[in-house]
């Protein structure tokens, strides 16, 4: 099942002329003595889908809700397309913003079209949208239903469809596969993205799911204890983790005795010869060679580390997510 999107107002096209949507400079926040968010410089490219990944705690949230003006920063500077937030025309730049922080807010009494109908008016956006996005997320069957009655998913899916309101250039989402079922999950992950191709959004998605990020992020920032420890492109982050070559053998005698004779560095792991990722030519001489001594080669695989082991090896220790 696919979701149906609105019609692009933009021809898809993408602002390149602005180097970064979201550029934040040595952006803090302090409550007492305790630093939830410190000195995070923060670079969203235009079109990008750009993950925010850290642990519970880690102030995904609070960086975001500073971002919305929500939560005044201790210290540091914030732009957004290409303007720095101030008081004075904070109003006049988050017009083009969408969010859903954490839990969305909604009215229990009112049904899910009531509420949307609520925030239309309020962003003075055409009344035709609300059927647009209500179709986006799939809740046009149950529009007339009372949201207190909604079950976690339709709450979480009801916000989003009250953030795409107005068609933003910017969507800024906390952590919107809460709630969802599998099916779920995935519709909202082929939505996120599909707006930066289709309607030229930009969207910075949070989560301390690794391997929601890892499936639909190009660009990452992983936050912990409040600093920023990586920020780039996500494939060259995993680049930057090598994977390993693991080699099955019938015989595993005779490759541990060959493989000493040559001096080759390897590990034994679930009954595998694991050795550092190398060329194919290099993996295609080694077996070769492991196959010449008469161990007999069954099976050669590639394992690239996965975005939890670079997490780890970033931290440099284990955390609770």
């Amino acid at each position: 099942m696919h979701f149906r999107a609105f019609p692009p107002q933009n021809s898809g096209k993408v602002e390149k002329e602005m180097k970064y949507m979201i550029e934040t400079d040595g952006l803090c926040k302090q409550y007492k003595r305790q630093y939830s968010v410190k000195n995070v410089s923060l670079k969203v490219r235009p079109g990008c889908v750009y993950g925010f990944l850290g642990p519970n705690g880690a102030g995904k949230s609070t960086t975001m809700k500073m971002l919305l003006g929500l939560v005044k920063p201790t210290q540091g500077s914030i732009r957004i397309f290409g303007k720095e937030i101030l008081e004075k025309n904070r109003i006049e730049i988050l017009k083009n913003t969408g969010s859903l922080i954490e839990a969305p807010s909604y009215y229990g009494h009112l049904n899910g079209r009531e509420n949307l109908k609520i925030v239309q008016t309020l962003k003075r956006v055409p009344e035709k949208e609300i059927d647009e996005v209500l179709d986006i997320v799939r809740l046009e069957g149950q529009q007339n239903k009372k949201v207190k009655e909604y079950s976690l998913g339709m709450k979480q899916r009801l916000g989003l469809a009250a953030a795409l309101l107005g068609r933003p250039k910017l969507l800024l989402l906390d952590e919107p596969t809460n709630g969802l079922d599998p099916a779920g999950i995935q519709e909202m992950r082929e939505l996120i993205c599909d707006l930066p191709k289709h309607y030229g959004m930009t969207v910075m998605v949070s989560s301390h799911l690794l391997s929601e990020i890892d499936q639909m992020a190009s660009d990452v920032g992983i936050i912990h204890k409040g600093k920023l420890i990586y920020q780039g492109d996500l494939q060259k982050l995993h680049e930057k983790a090598k994977g390993s070559i693991h080699i099955h053998v019938l015989d595993p005698a005779a490759a541990v005795r060959a493989l000493k004779e040559k001096g080759e560095l390897y590990e034994e792991r679930d009954g595998d010869l694991v050795f550092a990722e190398q060329g194919e030519a290099r993996t295609a001489g080694l077996v070769a060679f492991l196959a010449g001594r008469g161990a007999q080669v069954t099976r050669v695989t590639e394992q690239q580390k996965s975005l939890e082991d670079i997490f780890l090896k970033l931290t440099g220790k284990q955390v609770s997510l």
